[in-house]
């Protein structure tokens, strides 16, 4: 279990996506960020976050084991919606949620 942090309404961290006040940020550097977007991995299919929550240390741990079990299990990848996967030119996949911009 994890200590959930609320930091706004969940209204307020959708309006920084609709007046365009987001920026991408790896998972590696997730830690203290406010999520725009649910974080929710399938299976289960259940929240981790909702927006305006703070991404804690435990959900970052979780994420970066998703991140290392998907490398480590090709065709047994985790789906996090609420993450984005790029890949890189090295061909690895990057993970990326999208936060409320700092000012």
């Amino acid at each position: 279990l994890s200590d959930l942090t609320p930091a706004m309404k969940p209204s307020d961290a959708f309006a920084h996506i609709a007046h365009r006040r987001t920026e991408r940020v790896e998972i590696d550097e997730l830690e203290g960020r406010i999520t725009t977007s649910l974080v929710t991995p399938y299976p289960p299919g259940i929240p981790l976050l909702i927006p305006g929550e703070v991404f804690n240390k435990t959900i970052v741990d979780y994420l970066k084991f998703a991140r290392e079990f998907n490398a480590q299990c090709p065709g047994f990848e985790t789906d996090i919606h609420g993450l984005v996967e790029e890949i890189g030119e090295d061909g690895k996949a990057r993970y990326y949620a999208d936060c409320v911009k700092e000012d």
